[in-house]
């Protein structure tokens, strides 16, 4: 009896009815490629600029196992669909080897034709599909919805049962995650220095929310003071002389800051006296604006914006003077260093012919690796100098040498117990020594 129906079965309707299934299959593959591979920050951005149909997109994003469920049922009832109406041709045409010669045309049709042409140009351009299938989608979920809703239900339930959870958000740090790798694909296969530059900075900016101001204030043993009780005089020089607008002063010890001298305000004073006899520096000075160390760079920059300041004063926990953290910290934290026609030839660091560096040892390792693309670790320590008193545990002497993280570290000066000089060998250099 069932061989009698397949006979009956004229050709010319099976035909057109397969190539009609594989082309909704194709439509479906695609739809499902586009709408799991369209980037949502596009699609967002887009939608705010007026886009309608990225705005579609985006609510189908956000109803993405409903909408992918629909897509993946409609996709299977059409494959089965034309499976089916092959077997039931070939069958009646060459009879029990139909099955098998049904098998291999719908597979090779359905896997060539309905899957992976469409979802390889779905996947190719996917932000572009979603934009052209997204309202065909919104139709077809509207007439599979309630059925994928159930679909979906049931298929949240057994994963229920085989302990998945389906509820589950990306948490903040997953998000962050994915914004870096963004940034670490920015550029990707370009020529030239400004993608490099580029990725520093996106990244510099995600990271100011881990990084203190500790990490980039300038040391307590790098901080021009000035002692309040001197004479006028004394303190005019030293303004002259110091390559800043804004000193700190102290009475007594240097730890116990009591304000901060501003340049302008110095000189303002002066020339409305008509000297310096008559001006007193704590009639000038600003009160300090105390910081803790531990604070986060993002969470500073957004107060030197709040306050309109420019200059803090860092102190650790027991309130002794650590440093001092200006704006300008934070920007050349982001941006790189920015030199001006104050700043001292202060990078520190010189390049030698076969590969290697003299470096200064307060040289921060922050800035080696974003200028040489070097990999050493920033957890462990701030400046060059530390991090090799990290690493070998002890105060080495002049002339020893140390080799960790692939590079080689030799001590060329000490001051004190401190490394003020160090030559570098990074892992290029010394592969090309052995060569």
């Amino acid at each position: 009896m069932e061989g009698e129906l397949q006979l009956d079965l004229p050709l010319w309707v099976a035909g057109p009815a397969v190539l009609i299934c594989l082309l909704v299959a194709a439509y479906l593959s695609a739809a499902e490629t586009a709408i799991t591979g369209a980037s949502r920050p596009r699609m967002h951005r887009l939608a705010q600029q007026g886009n309608k149909r990225a705005a579609i997109v985006n609510d189908l994003l956000d109803r993405k196992d409903e909408t992918v469920s629909a897509v993946l049922l409609g996709n299977n009832v059409v494959n089965i669909f034309s499976a089916s109406l092959t077997t039931a041709v070939l069958t009646a045409l060459f009879g029990a080897a139909g099955i098998v010669y049904a098998t291999i045309a719908i597979g090779f049709m359905v896997v060539i034709f309905a899957e992976v042409m469409p979802k390889t140009w779905a996947l190719l351009r996917a932000d572009r599909v979603a934009l052209i299938l997204a309202p065909s989608i919104v139709v077809t979920l509207a007439l599979l919805g309630p059925m994928a809703r159930a679909v979906a239900w049931l298929s949240r339930f057994f994963l229920g049962v085989l302990g998945v959870r389906v509820d589950r958000m990306p948490d903040a740090d997953e998000h962050a995650d994915v914004l870096r790798g963004a940034i670490e694909l920015h550029g990707h296969g370009q020529e030239g220095d400004a993608a490099p530059a580029e990725k520093a900075m996106l990244q510099s900016v995600l990271d100011l929310g881990d990084r203190i101001v500790a990490d980039v204030m300038t040391h307590r043993g790098n901080v021009a003071l000035i002692d309040i009780d001197q004479p006028t005089d004394s303190v005019i020089t030293q303004m002259l002389s110091a390559p800043y607008t804004r000193i700190p002063v102290y009475r007594g010890e240097a730890d116990n800051i009591v304000g901060v001298v501003h340049a302008k305000d110095l000189f303002r004073a002066v020339k409305a006296a008509g000297g310096p006899e008559t001006v007193r520096i704590d009639e000038v000075m600003t009160a300090p604006w105390f910081i803790p160390e531990s604070t986060t760079l993002f969470d500073q920059l957004q107060a030197f914006r709040a306050r309109h300041e420019h200059f803090a004063i860092v102190v650790d926990e027991y309130g002794a003077l650590r440093g001092i953290v200006t704006l300008e910290d934070i920007i050349e934290e982001i941006t790189g260093d920015i030199e001006d026609e104050h700043d001292a030839i202060k990078r520190g660091v010189v390049r030698r012919d076969d590969g290697s560096l003299v470096c200064q040892g307060d040289v921060p390792i922050r800035d080696l690796n974003r200028e040489f693309a070097w990999g050493l670790p920033e957890d462990v320590a701030i400046t060059i100098a530390g991090l090799v008193l990290h690493e070998a545990r002890r105060i080495p002497e002049v002339g020893q040498m140390y080799a960790f993280y692939g590079f080689r570290f030799e001590i060329l000066k000490r001051e004190g117990t401190r490394i003020a000089e160090l030559r570098i060998v990074p892992p290029v250099a010394i592969q090309a020594a052995n060569v």
